[in-house]
């Protein structure tokens, strides 16, 4: 990794990015715990395989963060408990969710953009990863608008 990478900087957005997917696991787990009706099999599945990804990503995270020298959180970003559950909510506020982490990647690209490759491309692929699950967030909001 080169030198001119801002390491306050650098630490600081990984940590962001560790605690908003510490989040994303204990917030799909929720929602797939409370989602009722006809849709709740599917959808408890799409939940708990984001919980699990938002896992991956957290502990692929805190690998590059004691790679580098930092220090991993032991936060998580806010969870809010709106207590109201129905599909279209829970699938609205996944949607901010992963748009939130879209920014939070965004942000490490423009940080690393042309001093560390391997860093570039660690924050595009997980663009590219979350955009994808913005993208069936919304084919699955269509219903109901």
């Amino acid at each position: 990794m080169e030198s001119d990478i801002d390491e306050i900087q650098l630490t600081n957005a990984l940590n962001e990015i560790l605690e908003s997917e510490l989040s994303g696991v204990v917030r799909y787990t929720h929602y797939s715990l409370m989602i009722t009706g006809p849709h709740r099999i599917p959808l408890v599945e799409f939940m708990k395989s984001q919980a699990v990804e938002s896992l991956d990503h957290a502990q692929q995270v805190g690998e590059i963060l004691t790679g580098v020298g930092g220090h991993p959180s032991t936060k998580i970003a806010a969870v809010e408990e709106t207590f109201e559950h129905g599909i279209e909510q829970i699938l609205q506020e996944s949607l901010d969710h992963e748009l939130h982490a879209i920014s939070l990647y965004q942000n490490l690209l423009h940080l690393v953009d042309g001093k560390s490759v391997f860093l570039e491309e660690f924050a595009r692929n997980l663009i590219s990863n979350e955009e994808q699950h913005q993208l069936e967030l919304q084919k699955m909001l269509r219903d109901f608008s």
